[in-house]
């Protein structure tokens, strides 16, 4: 059994899941709703990940994977509600990082801010040649606030990352690559989803209990405990 959700498409495949952010008029911008579905729908797979060998997440249409969170939901924001708000973000990308099977992002189009911190906390990130990456926060005075300031560090290294969050300049798919932030970059969707399956394919002849173990210890070396 599985749920039907508002801002999200799920989809059962034969052996993986597929999510698509659906907000495509609000470029997939991640809401306090879709954070909350996003997280029901992993806890959901969590329960049921026999005979599934991954995840793939992406967004809906060719734009954008997650133009970052809903601004709109900052405006009446007090010290508390913000820090819940943060803290739903930090349970979910958390939540999504221990998978005990691989979860790829497939970035089509803009990850700026919330939506780059998502693509950060999948296990692998295949882009699509649009695809642009970067952590605005600094804009509005404020710092990535999902963990973008530690697992974008983790991935591309402490010069890098310093720059990507204190300039918050746009990184396209060509440097993202030469960073390491992506595993691969292709043409477009449909051929960056071929990519991830054929990941998954490979993946699913190995040991299911040695994958989650290899994804449970890597993170191992980064929690704080």
């Amino acid at each position: 059994y599985m749920r039907k959700y508002k801002f999200i498409n799920f989809h059962i495949k034969e052996n993986y899941y597929l999510i698509e952010i659906n907000r495509p008029k609000q470029l997939n911008a991640i809401n306090k709703g879709t954070i909350s579905e996003l997280k029901k729908c992993f806890t959901d797979i969590r329960s049921s990940t026999k005979g599934f060998y991954g995840i793939i997440i992406t967004g809906e249409g060719e734009k954008s994977f997650v133009a970052g969170a809903d601004i709109v939901e900052f405006n009446n924001l007090d010290k508390k509600s913000a820090r819940i708000l943060s803290e739903n973000g930090h349970e979910l990308f958390n939540t999504i990082e221990c998978m005990p099977i691989p979860v790829i992002a497939l970035v089509n189009g803009y990850a700026l801010g919330g939506g780059c911190e998502l693509a950060l906390c999948c296990h692998l990130r295949i882009a699509t040649e649009n695809a642009k990456f970067s952590q605005p926060e600094i804009n509005l005075g404020t710092i990535p606030g999902y963990g973008g300031t530690q697992r974008l560090t983790q991935i591309i290294g402490k010069g890098r990352s310093l720059e990507m969050m204190l300039t918050a300049e746009m990184v396209d798919s060509k440097l993202a690559q030469e960073y390491g932030l992506v595993n691969y970059v292709l043409d477009d969707k449909e051929k960056a989803l071929e990519k991830c399956i054929s990941i998954l394919n490979t993946v699913k002849r190995k040991s299911p209990k040695a994958i989650a173990n290899v994804i449970k210890s890597v993170n191992n070396f980064y929690t704080k405990d």
